[in-house]
């Protein structure tokens, strides 16, 4: 589904933020990027979704070159990632169904068809009842709710999560990680970039580990790591 080979990502200003990244990532799989800030998580999803290039190495995505892929194919390959993003990126004019619609209506799909998917999705994040209120009269977690659904609308095979619990209390915070988790189950592939210690330890789940630009742990079944740069390939500290 997912492999990065010799992948290193360096910005214009010279920051080096991916170093000889080898990965391989298998469809239906649910893992977690950790590591201090700084460490490259955020740049790891970037690669995937196709918003920066590498600068050396070769990254596919359900068997597609990003390195190559034409400019036109893009929105195309962003059809298939859904994007979860730590500040919810919420339209705060629009009213709940209105902000997961929109992820369907910048593709052309038909009113009809928004209908459907949207009530579906906002039913699946237990929103249906509130698809009429706007952002601003939700709490934290259902704003992320709204954020998820939006990126659930289209059915993705991929879904990325950039610190979707980083602005959340704990009760909440696992709420949404056992939604993500039952999302997962259906045969969505998940990464998850987090600095929450007490899920991913919960979790159990494959844990990546990143520091300076460099992986430095993945384990199946892994707990939490600070991904310390003096840590060796394949550990969890």
């Amino acid at each position: 589904m997912i492999e990065m080979k010799a992948v290193s990502l360096t910005y214009p200003n010279g920051a080096q933020a991916l170093s000889d990244i080898d990965v391989s990532i298998q469809s239906g799989e649910f893992v977690f990027l950790v590591g201090p800030t700084g460490s490259g998580k955020s740049s790891f999803l970037r690669l995937i979704n196709r918003e920066e290039i590498p600068t050396s190495g070769k990254i596919l995505v359900d068997s597609q070159d990003l390195s190559i892929l034409k400019r036109s194919k893009v929105p195309f390959l962003r059809r298939k990632i859904g994007v979860i993003f730590q500040d919810f990126k919420l339209l705060l004019q629009k009213t709940v169904y209105e902000n997961v619609a929109y992820a369907l209506e910048v593709i052309g799909t038909p009113r009809y068809e928004i209908a459907r998917w949207v009530n579906r999705t906002l039913s699946m994040v237990g929103l249906g009842e509130k698809a009429h209120h706007f952002p601003g009269e939700l709490s934290g977690g259902e704003q992320q709710r709204i954020s998820i659904a939006r990126a659930l609308v289209n059915n993705p095979v991929i879904l990325l999560a950039d610190e979707p619990t980083g602005n959340l209390d704990p009760e909440t915070s696992w709420d949404i990680m056992q939604l993500l988790a039952q999302v997962n189950q259906k045969g969505t592939t998940l990464l998850v970039a987090t600095h929450n210690k007490n899920i991913v330890d919960t979790m159990r789940k494959r844990v990546i580990g990143l520091a300076e630009g460099r992986m430095t742990c993945d384990q199946e079944k892994g707990a939490y790591s600070l991904a310390k740069a003096e840590s060796a390939p394949g550990e969890c500290p």
